[in-house]
């Protein structure tokens, strides 16, 4: 009977690794050796013996590429390494100042890779042993919603890769697409059965992965082209060269990537697809230039968002006319006073556009707008409509010209516009409506404090009841108030304090990123709570500490430092700290009682046992801080290979000892 059951093993994983073949050849290599027939045939005796001995089963057969499984929710996982978004640029101007801001960090001459910026969902896959363990989306950067089981469904995609060589534990980066003659005969299917089309190839395949039932994703046209590898042991010296591997292990990348050993060469890639972009099968927004060498790009490292060694450069937009109807102001959390044109509607780049924003008061100043007018109109990035011109010649002669309002079209308080800025706000921020409602929108939302059932319908309908005017009045709301609305009952109200009272156990960053504070958003916060980590410590930080702090810049912190001064602000925290919120983090009693308590380094240069962002969180668990720039308040530099000379000299001058990497090992105690 063992024997038996040996053999079926062996029959089964044959056949696995023989349709996983062939799924290759047809999918990814488009060169087919058997007919669909006899594939068929293959899959069915494997669906057979897998139903027949459900000991044998594999999450990532070939069976499991046609979905079945429905998941209710998707859960939340952190990445193995962030998925940093990329700075843009619509220049060869701006591309070339970023070379020069290359050469000054660098001191041998790079080459660099070409890609085409596909426009879809980015998707991260972690592979272990050789296996696609997890697929999750990019979610905020930091973590993802979890699609293993809808992403299984690309058949281009490698469940088991082939070959050898890969690391044991790494993550592919990719964008899931459409192509437009697979979007277009979606459409026409759904518009034939009665339902409304999709948008945009973009959107579909997005809204596509988050679908609850795989098996309708099976039958969805979805592709994945990957664009990167990450890992701590990727063997590789190269962009390209890792991406020449991955192709031999069964990763689909289209065939319209270069090296360029210039800018030149760059700039010639980018006219040639800026021109041919519309003869692809799929969409693309741009394209991606990164440099090639991975040693440089780990010297390069990363900003607070964006890596250093990467540029995506975006195409034109495509624009149309059309006439403007009015001008309508919004009234933003912040206070911000933004003007939105309402259009007659006009097809862009596949998506009808009714409205676009008009920015600030200089916009309309500067396009000299009327009511009426004949305006040119394009998705900025392709994603975000705005007027980028007039037709005068086709204005009326009795056109009314737009003017800015002097107060707030909400509260009617008057307008102010801080020096230095394009953007008028109404300062009433504690009792101007939609300033109120904003505030608690976001205080509510899922990236904040996750207060499940507090939609902006709820926050609208409490607004008008006079049961909530602040955060604080969240927390003292009750069921019988509750109970009286308007098609409220018992379950509804629990379930929603059911929420209120769980978002009690948010941490410290999370509950700092919800009040809201202006050009704080969830990075920036995670950053302060690492260098204060309690509301009161950042409260009496000054502008100078701020500075200091690793990716904190003037204008965080002047908005950090301006936010605490406000006693209406102050008393709120104050009152949410009484109600339970988590003021503190967690890791506050260990940090303070670390190896590194209280000592401030300063990181530059390559290591060996930790990357860069690594190395700076071990000084922060450890109860150091790490801030960007030498001063007298430095107690460490910590040097690392191909350290600039710069820091070096004024390190020295200051008298900061400097230690290297063994040396920091060593003060960690281990």
């Amino acid at each position: 009977m063992a024997e038996d059951l040996f053999s079926i093993q062996e029959r089964i994983q044959a056949l696995r690794e023989e349709l996983h073949a062939h799924n290759d050849r047809y999918y990814r290599l488009n060169a087919p050796i058997i007919s669909d027939r006899e594939f068929d045939l293959l899959l069915k005796e494997l669906e057979q013996l897998e139903l027949q001995y459900p000991q044998f089963a594999d999450p990532n057969s070939p069976t499991q590429r046609v979905g079945g499984s429905v998941a209710k929710n998707f859960d939340t996982v952190p990445h193995v390494f962030p998925m940093f978004s990329l700075s843009n640029t619509y220049s060869e101007e701006e591309l070339e100042a970023w070379e020069e801001r290359l050469r000054k960090q660098m001191d041998e001459p790079v080459s660099y890779l070409c890609e085409l910026k596909y426009d879809g969902a980015a998707v991260n896959l972690l592979y272990e042993k050789g296996v696609l363990v997890r697929a999750t989306t990019r979610g905020d950067g930091q973590q993802g919603d979890v699609i293993t089981e809808n992403i299984r469904t690309i058949r281009s995609l490698p469940l088991v890769l082939r070959g050898d060589g890969w690391p044991d534990r790494f993550e592919m980066r990719g964008e899931v697409i459409m192509y437009r003659d697979g979007f277009e005969q979606l459409n026409k299917d759904r518009i034939e059965a009665g339902y409304e089309p999709f948008a945009n190839p973009r959107n579909s395949a997005a809204g596509t992965l988050k679908l609850q039932d795989s098996a309708m994703v099976a039958q969805r046209p979805l592709d994945c082209f990957m664009y990167g590898m990450v890992g701590d042991d990727v063997p590789f010296d190269s962009a390209f060269d890792a991406m020449e591997a991955a192709r031999s292990w069964g990763f689909q990348f289209p065939p319209y990537e270069t090296v360029a050993h210039s800018l030149s060469k760059v700039f010639q890639f980018l006219q040639k697809w800026d021109r041919d972009r519309h003869s692809l099968n799929f969409e693309i927004d741009g394209a991606v230039i990164k440099v090639n060498e991975l040693a440089a790009q780990k010297r390069l490292g990363f900003t607070a968002k964006s890596p250093r060694w990467a540029m995506a450069y975006k195409f034109k937009a495509e624009e149309a006319f059309t006439r403007l109807k009015e001008v309508v102001y919004q009234v933003g959390r912040t206070g911000a006073v933004t003007p939105v044109a309402v259009l007659d509607p006009v097809l862009i780049s596949g998506t009808t556009v009714q409205r676009a924003s008009l920015h600030n008061a200089d916009q309309i100043e500067r396009l000299h707008l009327h009511l009426g007018d004949r305006v040119s109109v394009e998705k900025g990035g392709e994603i975000i409509p705005k007027i980028t011109g007039v037709d005068v010649t086709q204005r009326s002669p009795d056109a009314s010209p737009i003017q800015f309002p002097t107060e707030c079209p909400e509260c009617h308080s008057p307008l102010h516009r801080m020096e230095g800025e394009a953007q008028h706000y109404c300062i009433n921020s504690m009792a101007c409506p939609p300033q109120i409602k904003g505030k608690i929108a976001h205080f509510a939302s899922r990236k904040a404090m996750d207060i499940e059932g507090l939609g902006q319908e709820t926050i609208d309908l409490l607004f008008e009841a006079g049961l909530v005017r602040n955060l604080t009045d969240i927390y003292e709301l009750k069921k019988e108030e509750l109970m009286q609305l308007d098609r409220w009952a018992d379950r509804s109200a629990q379930n929603l304090l059911d929420g209120i009272q769980g978002s009690k156990q948010q941490p410290f960053e999370r509950v700092l990123y919800a009040l809201g504070i202006r050009y704080v958003g969830e990075t920036v916060a995670k950053r302060l709570a690492r260098g204060y980590p309690s509301i009161h410590s950042l409260r009496s930080a000054t502008l100078e500490n701020l500075i200091e702090l690793d990716d904190i810049g003037e204008r965080i912190a002047q908005s950090v430092v301006a936010f605490f001064k406000q006693p209406d602000q102050l008393h709120q925290i104050l009152e949410l700290e009484k109600f339970g919120l988590k003021m503190e983090s967690v890791a506050q009693e260990s940090l303070q009682n670390g190896p590194l308590s209280g000592l401030t380094f300063v990181v530059s240069g390559v290591f060996q046992e930790y990357s860069r962002d690594g190395i700076k969180k071990a000084v922060e668990e450890a109860g150091g801080r790490v801030v960007g720039s030498i001063s007298g308040s430095v107690n460490y530099l910590l040097a690392g290979d191909k350290m600039g000379p710069a820091k070096r000299v004024k390190a020295e001058k200051l008298g900061i000892q400097i230690v290297d990497e063994s040396q920091f090992i060593s003060m960690l105690g281990k």
